[in-house]
């Protein structure tokens, strides 16, 4: 299942990039990487919110348009994730998890006297990997779903052949569902800055 999802987002974004590299006025790429503060939202009476993580991501990315309306995929290696608390009696367990992901934001934007962008468009996230644990090292780990999609929007500078992102990251899916039985609804959100060179 997590192949074919890959597969299939590979195969839709080569496409896009295919059909819009015809008429492109504008075809650049390069590396891009940054910062990012990731936190893991909850619901339910039984988990809220803790504190925020630290992140970090780097990768590629691909700018096709015109003067003013422009396509950015990315292909990103992220690493993020956060906390989150329960009570338990008198007990305040917390619980943080950590992930590295395979990110594959798509941005639609559009520019400002060449300068400013506004920016926003879907995220497909793959799991590679994750780490798990409680103050209380109870063994209770989530069943994380390999595959979410979300969203990002932001707004970018551009100055010479950099380009500087701040942009927001919200979850449309859940990331997992529930520990030992008991509702979470995670989701992972991040506020992201990327710097980005232009190589051509």
């Amino acid at each position: 299942m997590k192949i074919r999802a890959i597969i299939g987002a590979s195969i839709f974004i080569l496409s896009l990039l295919t059909s819009i590299h015809v008429n492109a006025q504008e075809f650049s790429v390069g590396p891009k990487l940054g910062l990012s503060q990731g936190n893991i939202s909850v619901n339910g009476t039984d988990y809220v919110s803790g504190n925020d993580k630290l992140g970090y991501h780097l990768g590629l990315f691909a700018r096709l348009g015109g003067n003013r309306i422009f396509l950015q995929p990315e292909v990103l290696y992220t690493n993020t994730g956060g906390e989150f608390e329960s009570q338990q009696g008198n007990d305040n367990i917390t619980y943080t998890a950590s992930f590295n992901r395979l990110d594959v934001p798509v941005m639609a934007g559009y520019k400002f006297a060449n300068v400013f962008r506004l920016q926003a468009g879907p995220v497909m996230t793959f799991i590679i990997n994750s780490d798990f644990h409680s103050d209380t090292q109870n063994g209770a780990v989530p069943d994380y779903n390999n595959a979410t999609l979300g969203y990002q929007a932001g707004i970018g500078l551009d100055i010479a052949n950099m380009i500087l992102d701040l942009k927001y990251e919200g979850a449309l899916g859940k990331h997992a569902e529930s520990i030992a039985g008991l509702a979470t609804d995670q989701r992972q959100n991040q506020l992201i800055l990327s710097l980005g060179i232009r190589l051509f």
